[in-house]
């Protein structure tokens, strides 16, 4: 797994550098990309020059760092933090939140999801809630994890019916995200969701022929049947505000015509 900054680490040079390494651009290319020298990357990596505000954004900018590490970039270069940090329940994010709500709205009925940055939910629409139905309360309790819903044994586990590819799925991207983010909330819980047992594979949860998905499936049962759904994960253009940028929205695509059939009969 990718290793990140330390955050024992001091100043913007050390921070700069281990960023610039993870992406694995070397200081030539970096200052191709952000109208600099490779000279004052290198002055700037090593703490022998301070950078501007401005250079500490754009560097940001061409590392593709994420919107909280730019913050604490900045802090680390002497900066005040440039974007903040707002509660989804603070008025001045009520057009996004009512905008979420009727974009999950409006994809009834099938399922959507909207988590956070640690895949706590934070809305869901009809459709999700349908197929939630009948897992542990404990899990049902504020606030609602994603990945906890899926990956536990008391939660959708023993009803996805190809646990063991859709498992590797989940963990994979929980792994691009703790390469992304330095974050150790993340960092746990995927390492609470791994240790999750699992199940040894049933020849009678796979198809009885091969199906032509166009993407890996989650396979679920509901009510004695399967539902195939595809998953497609959008975020925010150019968000100006940590919590918004770390929002993303989750919709399950019907993968087949009989579960788009049976979702469109049970959730008119």
């Amino acid at each position: 797994m990718t290793t990140h900054p330390s955050t024992a680490e001091k100043g913007a040079g050390p921070l700069l550098r281990a960023w610039r390494e993870q992406r694995r651009i070397s200081q030539l290319e970096l200052a191709l990309r952000a109208d600099s020298s490779a000279r004052h990357i290198s002055f700037v990596e090593t703490g022998r020059s301070r950078p501007s505000e401005e250079m500490v954004l754009r560097l940001a900018e061409h590392l593709d760092i994420p919107v909280r590490e730019r913050n604490a970039l900045l802090l680390a270069a002497g900066y005040a933090p440039r974007y903040p940090e707002t509660p989804l329940d603070d008025p001045a994010l009520g057009a996004l939140r009512e905008g979420i709500e009727r974009l999950i709205g409006g994809y009834e009925p099938y399922p959507a999801l909207v988590v956070d940055a640690l895949y706590n939910v934070v809305a869901a629409n009809r459709g999700i809630m349908t197929l939630v139905d009948g897992v542990g309360e404990a899990l049902l309790e504020p606030p609602l994890n994603a990945m906890r819903l899926a990956l536990h044994p008391q939660g959708l586990a023993p009803r996805i019916r190809n646990l063991r590819a859709w498992r590797g799925h989940l963990l994979e991207q929980m792994e691009r995200q703790i390469a992304l983010h330095r974050s150790e909330p993340l960092r746990a819980l995927y390492e609470e969701v791994a240790a999750y047992p699992v199940p040894d594979a049933d020849p009678a949860d796979e198809p009885p022929e091969p199906v032509p998905y166009f993407a890996l499936p989650l396979r679920i049962e509901h009510e004695g049947r399967t539902l195939s759904f595809v998953s497609s994960i959008s975020t925010f253009n150019t968000p100006m505000d940590v919590t918004v940028a770390e929002l993303a929205i989750e919709t399950l695509l019907p993968a087949d015509p009989a579960t788009a059939k049976y979702l469109q009969a049970s959730l008119p």
